[in-house]
């Protein structure tokens, strides 16, 4: 069996698996007459940019988060820095956020010109830990962003309590649509939440989508004039720090459709995970948090040997990912962007993280499979 890489994914080793470890087509496939349907309607319209497709999601969006409003942009890492930007966040202010979610909050914080200011996240959860926040939030700080690791809906209540008037808090909330804690869904946890669209998402568009949804009127006149060059009126720029960032009617359109399933979804997510934690809790640490809602964007799990693992299984047939092996404070790109941390929860995380198979279109069988060859892996290893 030939072993590589993942062209689109460099984290997932890529065999001629017998379970894949996400299948977009399916998505597709289960749905294709519906997203035809709107696609086709799009494109007869004449009308591809800033149209009624995109007013339209950005209302039945916010409704469903639970909002006033929703800004739709071209994707998720632009969702990010134009929330920053929509709180007020200027050049040398510190952002406090987390080394272990992929970078993206870096990248906004680098765009603005913000400093990155990284705190260690909790062990078990791997989420933001609210007292390594109240230990670094400083005159400096201007906003903290939480990332809603893994589809687990973080602390968001305990990061409000320890920091002062004036200092806002961003929801990214990439990885989990739909989440909830006791006072709402994400994205109406804080001033702002973020979220990325990309495909694999739990609400994925057909390309790069994204958006900012916020109760803050202030915040969503600020997104909506960056998002289009910061024009207060056509041709008039008026605020600085805008771009050419909109979410496009055929992406609003998918996104239409896709919405009234996304529930549904998460609840096949949800029973995946769990029969993963049955089959496989002697054997693996699963990053989870009890009593708080997990729409299993990732299954992940932590293991020593993870390396190890990652390849046998492959071998087996078994497809899995590391999100993310690197953690931001590591990277090259970041070293001068931010002042030294001491995180050893992260560092320690990122050697072990292993996610596994737990898209809604995973078949029975295929899970059994997995199931079963991922008990006889992690037997061998003792």
């Amino acid at each position: 069996m030939r072993i590589g890489w993942s062209r689109h994914d460099p984290s997932i080793v890529s065999v001629s698996a017998t379970v894949p470890f996400n299948d977009l087509g399916r998505q597709h496939r289960e749905m294709a007459p519906a997203i035809e349907t709107a696609t086709a309607r799009v494109l007869a319209s004449g009308w591809y940019v800033m149209g009624p497709e995109l007013e339209a999601f950005e209302v039945e969006f916010a409704q469903w988060c639970g909002v006033a409003g929703c800004v739709g942009v071209a994707n998720g890492t632009d969702a990010l820095e134009l929330a920053l930007r929509g709180v007020g966040v200027q050049p040398g202010d510190e952002v406090v956020t987390v080394a272990n979610a992929g970078g993206y909050t870096s990248i906004a914080c680098a765009a603005i010109g913000a400093i990155p200011r990284y705190v260690d996240v909790d062990d078990a959860t791997l989420g933001i830990s609210p007292a390594a926040v109240a230990s670094v939030v400083n005159a400096r700080t201007a906003a903290v962003v939480v990332t809603h690791l893994y589809g687990i809906v973080a602390d968001v209540a305990g990061v409000r309590s320890v920091v002062p008037a004036g200092v806002a808090v961003v929801e990214d909330g990439s990885q989990a649509h739909g989440a909830r804690a006791a006072a709402g869904r994400v994205g109406s946890l804080a001033d702002a939440g973020a979220f990325s669209f990309y495909p694999t998402k739990n609400l994925g568009a057909a390309g790069d989508a994204g958006a900012v949804v916020s109760d803050r009127a202030d915040v969503l006149d600020r997104v909506r004039r960056l998002r289009q060059y910061g024009w207060a009126e056509r041709n008039v720029a008026s605020l600085a720090g805008g771009r050419n960032s909109r979410l496009d009617e055929l992406q609003a359109a998918v996104l239409r459709e896709k919405l009234a399933r996304v529930d549904g979804w998460n609840e096949r997510r949800r029973s995946i995970a769990a029969r993963w934690r049955e089959a496989l809790g002697t054997h693996l640490t699963f990053v989870q948090a009890d009593g708080r809602d997990d729409v299993a964007h990732l299954c992940v799990a932590r293991h020593p040997r993870r390396d190890l693992i990652h390849v046998a299984l492959a071998r087996e047939g078994v497809a899995t990912a590391i999100h993310f092996a690197c953690p931001d404070h590591r990277q090259p790109a970041f070293s001068s962007l931010a002042p030294p941390a001491d995180l050893p929860v992260t560092e320690r995380s990122c050697r072990e993280v292993l996610s596994l198979p737990c898209f809604p279109q995973l078949g029975v069988d295929e899970l059994a499979f997995a199931l079963r060859a991922s008990g006889e892996v992690l037997g061998r290893l003792g």
